[in-house]
């Protein structure tokens, strides 16, 4: 059950951060959240793109 936590939420982070490319950067945020309760699982390339991509819809919106 720990391993699917960290699956689903390294997924769930990843899907919001794409969707906060096109709707609301503010999800870039809680994508950058759920990243990093991913890190506690082992799923740690999920918690490390999710992460990434959410910190990336953040910036693109002051650019």
């Amino acid at each position: 059950m720990i391993k699917s936590w960290g699956y689903l939420t390294g997924w769930l982070g990843i899907i919001l951060a794409a969707l906060a490319f096109f709707y609301e950067p503010a999800l870039g945020g809680v994508a950058i959240m759920l990243g990093l309760i991913t890190f506690v699982y082992p799923k740690k390339m999920l918690a490390s793109s999710a992460v990434a991509l959410g910190i990336v819809a953040l910036l693109l919106q002051h650019i």
